[in-house]
């Protein structure tokens, strides 16, 4: 997977297949957040306490992120 930051977030580029995806700044933020090795139940509280929604929303949202990003074969745990 290769990366590229934009001013709306970031691009990935599936090396394998050669698709390309973007994820917003919030879904950039949890992806840069994944790969650091951060936890999903920690990245949803900072995402609760950054922009003020309930940690459930936040917890639900992060989860999207994962599933979208493990269905389109980025990332595989």
């Amino acid at each position: 997977m290769s990366t590229t930051d934009t001013d709306d977030g970031t691009v990935l580029l599936n090396e394998r297949t050669g698709r390309y995806w973007q994820l917003n700044n919030t879904g950039a933020h949890v992806l840069r957040r994944l790969l650091g090795g951060q936890e999903p139940a920690g990245i949803a509280a900072d995402l609760a306490d950054r922009y003020g929604i309930a940690p459930e929303q936040a917890e639900r949202d992060v989860a999207a992120v994962i599933e979208r990003l493990r269905g389109s074969e980025l990332v595989i745990s």
